[in-house]
């Protein structure tokens, strides 16, 4: 099995993709909130094919699944591969996530990658029946053989993320919404406000969810995050924090709005994202999650022949997580920024993984 240590130098050589690349084009998918969707794109013969099981939102949703369709992308350019891509709807209960990543391992699909915790539970069923299939997954861990667990320090992004938005922000009041009230999206509030309060303790946060439980809609409901951020604007904050799939796009743009007030985006460095470009001058930074990064890095070992299995962290120390930088924004506190960043890789800062 190979262990975390030895992702370090895959890391480090590919962490910058995230951070200087694009949106990925358009597909004949529907990436609509409440919609399924497939699409296939071919590669040479004898090349690796790729199944993708995107979470809601799927390919296009200018932030977490979009930074997974780069790593794919990136991985069927370079080993002549097809990938063929399933999207989750809303609605889906524990079988449809079952059967769909079912139908890329009958498929001949090798390897299979479930972008988000909500595979879980049916990958571990999926990739019993199916040992000689290599399994990725995002944001969650399965305990099995053939699967690689693919999971970030996203409470450490986040505080550096925090410690932007108390920098900045001249109200000394800053939010954040998150998309689902889940564990993993708490971490990203965890780390935001430890960040804000260790920089400023005055600074007020304000925090709202856009859905709760099995409801996944909040990460796929711009007028829900538009709504939810214009209520904070209103309410006296000046820099708002996203961690909300597709819902951070509405966001932004009620961002965009308001003089003075700056959004913090998410997963991808949304200040380079082509569908964001009229939002580009109001995004402070972005928490990048370079999901890309370990979706290549996965791909990239099963073609090789010695698939990544086992729980491979991708961290702040190794490139994972970091702060985007385009459009010079936070360039006058790189200072303070580097100065936590340090903190946190010494092991002198613990980040909380819940509020």
């Amino acid at each position: 099995m190979r262990r975390v240590a030895k992702l370090s130098a895959a890391c480090i050589a590919t962490a910058a993709l995230a951070l200087s690349a694009t949106a990925c084009g358009s597909t004949s998918s529907e990436n609509g909130s409440d919609k399924s969707s497939s699409s296939s794109s071919d590669g040479g013969k004898g090349g690796v094919k790729i199944g993708l099981a995107f979470d809601v939102g799927g390919r296009g949703d200018r932030s977490f699944n979009d930074s997974a369709a780069r790593g794919a992308d990136k991985a069927k350019a370079e080993f002549k591969g097809s990938i063929k891509e399933l999207t989750a709807k809303t609605s889906d209960t524990e079988a449809d996530r079952e059967q769909r990543l079912t139908d890329l391992a009958d498929a001949g699909y090798n390897p299979i990658i479930g972008v988000g915790y909500a595979y879980a539970t049916s990958m571990t069923k999926v990739a019993a029946k199916y040992p000689k299939v290599s399994f990725g997954i995002v944001d969650s861990v399965v305990d099995a053989k053939n699967v690689d667990s693919i999971t970030f320090t996203e409470e450490q992004g986040s505080y550096l993320a925090g410690v932007a938005a108390a920098l900045k922000s001249k109200k000394n009041h800053v939010g954040f919404i998150g998309g689902v009230d889940n564990p993993l999206i708490k971490k990203f509030e965890a780390g935001f406000v430890q960040g804000v309060k260790d920089t400023k303790p005055k600074v007020k946060v304000d925090t709202q969810y856009l859905s709760h439980g099995s409801d996944t809609s909040g990460f796929a409901s711009p007028d829900k995050g538009k709504e939810a951020a214009s209520g904070m604007l209103d309410n006296g904050a000046d820099v708002i924090y996203s961690a909300a799939g597709s819902s951070g796009n509405g966001a932004i743009e009620a961002v965009s709005g308001v003089k003075g007030a700056w959004a913090i985006g998410v997963d991808s460095d949304q200040y380079n994202i082509p569908g964001l470009a009229k939002y580009k001058n109001s995004i402070l930074t972005s928490m990048v999650k370079n999901v890309d990064v370990g979706v290549y890095d996965f791909i990239k070992s099963v073609h090789s022949g010695k698939p990544l299995t086992g729980v491979n962290n991708y961290s702040l120390a190794k490139g994972g997580v970091s702060l985007a930088t385009s459009g010079g924004f936070i360039d006058d506190i790189k200072t303070q920024l580097d100065a936590a960043q340090k903190k946190i890789v010494d092991g002198d800062i613990k980040v909380k993984t819940t509020p």
